[in-house]
């Protein structure tokens, strides 16, 4: 969900935008940018462990089964698959490339696959100095949303950037909840992510005002679309979640 929701905002977006009904080809470009956003989010999992497992940060985890921290396979099967991933990306996305003829999607690929490896991989993890958050934010939120949305229309829209942002919101807020959950065992691995150097209490707060965001901004598009600005309305069907969140 957290990969395929950013590819459904930008398509959305992308078709509210656009100036032409939507065609096959446009399908095609959607079913891609989910298999790019997919297959870099296995790609990133499978990073993520093989990289905490050899450091010894998940030998006392608390949360989901790890691979290479639980023995359950070896470091270099598991460092062989996320790099599969990051392949399937790479050929979905030069596929994007040739269809949309947008060069430039090359340099967002690298720049992508880059972040999920040295998230926790490399001699110096982003992820380990508490800047997981941002880069999930641009990663999973803005690039992911506006770069479908660019595929498609070939131009990103004032709509599109500012849904990535409630995107990037709920994606961050799954990171947080995470980070929440592993504060005791990152604290004793040497994990300083941000929910460590915020603390308990405050990353509880952090977490609820990434939860309820998205929802202020579904309110503000569906404003903005009542007062005559040419922004769906309707984008209110989106508080049925409020419950669920």
């Amino acid at each position: 969900p957290a990969s395929l929701a950013p590819v459904a905002v930008g398509a959305g977006a992308a078709s509210f935008a656009g100036t032409t009904p939507y065609r096959m080809v446009d399908l095609l470009i959607t079913a891609l940018c989910a298999v790019v956003a997919l297959a870099l989010q296995v790609g990133v999992n499978y990073a993520n462990d093989y990289s905490d497992g050899i450091r010894g940060t998940d030998a006392t985890r608390v949360g989901p089964v790890r691979l290479v921290g639980q023995g359950l396979a070896r470091p270099a099967a598991v460092k062989t698959a996320a790099f599969a991933a990051f392949g399937v990306a790479g050929v979905a996305g030069l596929a994007l490339v040739l269809l949309t003829g947008l060069w430039w999607l090359l340099l967002v690929g690298a720049a992508a696959i880059a972040a999920a490896w040295f998230y926790t991989g490399g001699p110096r993890p982003y992820g380990y100095a508490g800047l997981g958050e941002l880069f999930v934010f641009v990663f999973f939120g803005v690039v992911a949303v506006t770069g479908t949305a660019a595929c498609l229309n070939r131009f990103v829209s004032a709509l599109a950037l500012v849904a990535s942002v409630a995107v990037g919101a709920l994606a961050v807020a799954l990171l947080v909840i995470n980070n929440l959950r592993d504060i005791p065992g990152d604290t004793e691995a040497g994990k300083r992510t941000l929910a460590v150097r915020l603390g308990d209490a405050r990353t509880r707060n952090f977490y609820v005002a990434l939860v309820w965001l998205p929802f202020l901004i579904v309110i503000g598009i569906t404003i903005a679309g009542l007062f005559g600005f040419d922004w769906p309305a309707l984008s209110a069907l989106a508080l049925v979640a409020v419950p669920l969140a």
